[in-house]
């Protein structure tokens, strides 16, 4: 058996213990209520219940057994790293590419080349994605931070629990926006008829803030600047669709794939999501840091066509 350490964040609060570790580890629920019915799984040092409701800053620990799809593998894989010390290591990650391993992607993820690359990493966060503070969906591309000690993993989701950290996306959106700039303040919460997917409409909802400004007005979208006060799951998107206003090439929250460019429709292969700046303090010097990563190719080639 080894030791396992989760650190319960504002996006996962309110849910079951269970099923909180079920999504975290990819479990099955059974498996995992067969675990702390063992008292393999503590919150705080304590022994709870399955049914024990998270709170944010719960610090849970689990024994799981040694499995080869729990142990994160090193691989060769191409990466664009703009910043590594002892400490922590920025990544410029590209879209298509999956974030740590899961179900269905247990190879080829950016932790995979990460582990391969760096050689350690720090050992909280979850087998599989150890020193993840934060992540980037699939299909959007930009700058993620990982902590390779466990010191300044804690340190940085700190910073992400005080929104300290500066975070700025470019996003392509559908149609004109009616002002120059705005906030969008709608809680987000997982959707209640659709559990992958997170909603505006729901019981549950976690406070959530979006500022963002108009950068370019194009032929029937728009391209836009997002700043984050919040790290919701999915919620650029999720804000963006509600207002009527999905990200481009989003499968999930959009409303279609196709746009119209002189008089031909053009597929767009993923959403248009690029997260462009990101901020914070070295956990041990202190240090403001900042970094920009450039639009990708494919963001400015349809940004060209559409200007």
């Amino acid at each position: 058996m080894k030791k396992h350490h989760l650190l319960v964040t504002s996006d996962n609060v309110n849910l079951r213990l269970d099923l909180f570790l079920s999504l975290k580890l990819q479990k099955t629920r059974s498996s995992i209520i067969k675990l702390i019915k063992q008292k393999k799984v503590k919150v705080n040092g304590e022994v709870k219940k399955a049914g024990y409701i998270i709170k944010e800053g719960d610090q849970i620990q689990i024994q799981l057994p040694e499995v080869s799809e729990e142990r994160l593998i090193p691989e060769p894989i191409p990466l664009k790293i703009v910043y590594k010390d002892d400490y922590l290591v920025v990544v410029d990650k590209p879209a298509g590419l999956v974030m740590y391993p899961a179900a269905g992607h247990y190879s080829g993820t950016l932790m995979n080349g990460l582990l391969y690359e760096v050689g350690r990493l720090a050992t909280v966060g979850g087998p599989l994605r150890p020193g993840v503070v934060h992540r980037l969906d699939k299909d959007t591309s930009g700058l993620v931070v990982v902590a390779l000690k466990d010191e300044a993993y804690y340190h940085l989701v700190e910073q992400f629990k005080q929104r300290t950290i500066e975070r700025s996306y470019l996003a392509i959106v559908f149609g004109r926006l009616k002002e120059e700039s705005g906030v969008i303040e709608l809680p987000i919460g997982r959707s209640e008829t659709h559990r992958k997917k997170m909603s505006t409409r729901t019981k549950r909802g976690k406070y959530a803030k979006t500022s963002w400004r108009v950068v370019q007005e194009l032929r029937g979208a728009t391209l836009i600047e997002a700043r984050l006060s919040t790290g919701r799951t999915h919620q650029i998107r999720v804000h963006f669709a509600s207002i009527g206003h999905p990200v481009i090439g989003d499968q999930v929250y959009g409303r279609k794939q196709q746009i119209q460019v002189d008089n031909k429709r053009l597929k767009i292969q993923r959403q248009m999501l690029h997260a462009k700046t990101l901020g914070f303090r070295h956990p041990y010097s202190e240090e403001w840091m900042r970094f920009d990563s450039p639009l990708p190719d494919d963001m400015a080639g349809i940004l060209k066509l559409l200007s």
